[in-house]
């Protein structure tokens, strides 16, 4: 008998209402190459079981790193008695629906990093910033890191589930510095996802390489942006700032509950325009924020949060679909066996529309192009949207202009959102790690089609 099967059925002998353990091993590599020096490899270890009680109302928490029974026995007990101090009859008593079931899942990868040695993985690295700083005497610093996170997963539950998975991520990024006369730049371009080491083996380096080179090199030269109201073309990054900081965080159920969301209570009601659609969806093949399961057990799935411009519904784990009357969504997830469980997004984007990127280029008397986000600020109680861009493009009369500096996107999410009036058949998801709590951070992905719709430009 595995050990959270143990501490299931010690507790489930007591006065509760529910309960689970989950045991984590968590593995993780980071290697970083600045120019032809090995700046640092890391590796990380860590193993532990969180033990959740829940009695009439009140929730008990309590992990170990512990595999001795006399220790999951303690950390059991501790759980319960919290929950037994928490509980009481004016609080309202919660039925989780959940979904029972056995299973084991495998990752689908090809190449599982562990195969790989470092060596190989340092080669790569090696090549990438020889590659860049090859292209162009005016690079003058080249940093290029590789990643890897290998998670095992084991959780059961009274109700009587079992379930053991695995996740396996890899990541590959790489910054470029430029500089002449006194002035600096830079680009960078990264790949990640919930794939083995073929992620690495199918980039283009030398695609890759040119590309943000160029960039590096023509952001030198580039003009200072516009300001004001005006058109924007969002490429995948920019509208995936808007779908996960301001209405993927206020479309998170606890925040609902809470009243800290600007979405509280519009569900049935128009926040965009027809041609905008977005979701949350855990079961992406290969992006970095797909799981088989939450935290709970709940399996990952498919979230409408907005249809056709219309607010469908919010995100939950088991605690705020009992509160809200709905169906858990498989959005409860915890960073480590030592944090409790929050709803939290998993690959957050707007969905592909009709247009191709030309056409909506051409349809364009006026505007920018914005590319790669640099930052997105969190605001679910305001509904604000903001975001920083590494360049962009001045369009006029459908062509692409003169490349600008980095500048900054505003307004209010929802003005935008009903202002939307093209988005491409183009798509794209960009991974990362979304902070919530005291910083909790948990593996996500954003992103999107290329949208036009009205924003505040700032100059830098």
């Amino acid at each position: 008998m595995s050990s959270v099967n143990e501490i299931v059925e010690y507790l489930s002998n007591k006065d509760i209402d529910f309960c689970d353990a989950r045991l984590e091993e968590k593995n993780s590599l980071s290697i970083i190459v600045m120019n032809d020096t090995i700046r640092s490899i890391s590796s990380t270890k860590h193993t532990g079981i969180s033990i959740r009680v829940y009695i009439n109302g009140g929730w008990g928490y309590a992990s170990t790193t512990s595999r001795k029974w006399s220790d999951l026995k303690e950390a059991a007990e501790k759980a319960y008695k919290i929950a037994k101090r928490l509980s009481g009859e004016r609080k309202p008593k919660k039925e989780f629906t959940i979904i029972v079931s056995t299973e084991e899942a495998k990752p689908r990868i090809i190449h599982h990093p562990w195969d790989i040695s470092t060596d190989e993985k340092l080669e790569i690295l090696f090549n990438i910033t020889k590659t860049e700083r090859s292209l162009d005497k005016r690079i003058v610093n080249t940093i290029s890191r590789y990643s890897e996170n290998i998670d095992h997963y084991e959780l059961a539950n009274s109700m009587g589930s079992l379930l053991v998975w695995d996740e396996v991520r890899t990541r590959l990024s790489s910054i470029v510095i430029a500089m002449e006369e006194g002035k600096m730049q830079r680009s960078f371009f990264f790949k990640d996802g919930t794939v083995g080491f073929e992620l690495l083996k199918g980039v283009n380096l030398e695609e890759e390489a040119n590309k943000v080179v160029n960039e590096a090199i023509n952001l030198l030269q580039a003009k200072k942006p516009p300001a004001g109201e005006m058109s924007v073309i969002a490429d995948p990054s920019v509208a995936g700032v808007l779908a996960h900081e301001v209405m993927g965080h206020a479309s998170e159920a606890d925040e609902v509950i809470k009243k800290r969301s600007f979405l509280t209570g519009v569900i049935g009601e128009k926040v965009g325009s027809e041609l905008v659609t977005m979701v949350d969806d855990g079961t992406v093949p290969g992006a970095h924020g797909s799981i088989p399961f939450d935290s709970e057990g709940t399996p990952s799935s498919r979230t409408v949060i907005i249809q056709e411009g219309v607010y469908r519904g919010y995100m939950h784990n088991l605690e705020t679909a009992s509160l809200m009357n709905a169906e858990p969504t498989g959005n409860g997830r915890a960073q480590d066996f030592n944090r409790r469980v929050f709803v939290r997004m998993t690959n957050t984007f707007f969905e592909p529309g009709d247009w191709n990127f030309e056409e909506i280029i051409e349809d364009t008397r006026d505007g920018v192009l914005a590319l790669k986000s640099l930052s997105g600020m969190e605001d679910p109680v305001g509904g604000g949207f903001q975001t920083d861009v590494l360049l962009g493009y001045i369009i006029k009369n459908g062509e692409i202009k003169d490349m600008v500096r980095s500048f900054t996107l505003s307004g209010k999410a929802l003005e935008i959102l009903k202002t939307v009036d093209a988005v491409s058949k183009e798509f794209e998801l960009r991974g990362g790690f979304c902070g919530k709590g005291e910083e909790d951070y948990v593996p996500v992905s954003t992103g999107g089609p290329y949208m036009r719709a009205k924003m505040l430009v700032g100059g830098g």
